[in-house]
């Protein structure tokens, strides 16, 4: 029997939204770019909302003009900088944590800089303005390196620990790194998630491996519409069965001169460690 296949939802990925110019990993994009890219978003009819919404949406017929807008690593600066430009634009996000961090730092980044987390209360706020939570995993582990204990922790425990703090198990999970196998996904979809994110998943792309576009900085019209026309063509399409997600309630960290190395995408990706976009990025 042949499964059908849909195109692929266009989701991008953001992680920090400050004015930092000290980026070595390229996560950062400042309140102005921000601004700019959801008013490009708007002026061609897109809005941004949770994955969730999204994945609801498209089982449903009506993904339509749905853009997908995820915020990696749960970073203080998103509840003071990001949060006030999505409402300001009628967008919403999903917002993947680290429970195993709170109030912490990004301590997995070698060269840093160091950034805050979001507290428990930054949390709270976050999905009170109407933004998904999701799990980015306990501590920012590559789970296709972690020992099965390990991989227990940051798939179910982190999911545990979420609902401790909104009153809601997430429905959706992000692959710390990026990086994903059969065995990490297999473990997530375990867990209880719904619908995972990834960057480049290949062969694994599915609702619980979603393909996602990196963004940042030097994002301006142009490259988004760049990025949005070859997101269909460098992405392996989605299994029809199994896009909808239950209702509401980094790939390894690198300097910037190794990330600017030409990506491999689609049928030339590796399973594991796929992190490239069209940006080449290695967020």
């Amino acid at each position: 029997m042949i499964t059908q296949r849909r195109r692929p939802p266009w989701v991008l990925m953001y992680h920090s939204v400050s004015t930092c110019t000290d980026d070595p990993y390229r996560i950062t994009v400042s309140p102005y770019r921000l601004d700019r890219q959801l008013r490009w978003l708007s002026s061609r009819g897109l809005t941004g909302v949770s994955v969730g919404e999204l994945m609801r949406a498209r089982a449903s017929g009506r993904g339509a003009g749905l853009v997908g807008l995820t915020f990696d690593d749960g970073y203080a600066d998103f509840v003071d900088t990001a949060l006030p430009l999505l409402l300001r634009h009628g967008c919403t996000a999903t917002v993947f944590v680290l429970p195993g961090r709170l109030g912490g730092d990004n301590a997995w980044d070698a060269l840093g800089p160091r950034k805050p987390l979001l507290s428990a209360d930054g949390i709270r706020t976050a999905e009170a303005e109407g933004m998904e939570i999701g799990s980015h995993g306990l501590l920012h582990t590559d789970l296709t390196t972690a020992d099965d204990a390990t991989l227990e922790r940051e798939t179910r425990h982190s999911r545990t620990l979420i609902a401790d703090i909104t009153g809601t198990a997430p429905a959706g999970f992000c692959y710390p790194y990026g990086t994903v196998d059969a065995r990490a996904v297999d473990a997530v979809r375990t867990a209880g998630y719904g619908y995972a994110c990834a960057i480049d998943p290949g062969p694994l792309t599915g609702v619980h491996a979603l393909p996602r576009v990196h963004v940042d900085a030097s994002d301006n019209s142009v490259r988004l519409f760049l990025k949005r026309a070859l997101h269909p063509l460098r992405r392996k399409p989605l299994p029809v069965s199994g896009t909808a997600a239950p209702g509401p309630k980094r790939p390894h960290a690198v300097p910037q001169e190794a990330a600017s190395q030409t990506p491999r995408t689609g049928e030339d990706a590796p399973t594991t460690g796929q992190t490239d976009d069209e940006s080449g990025s290695k967020r």
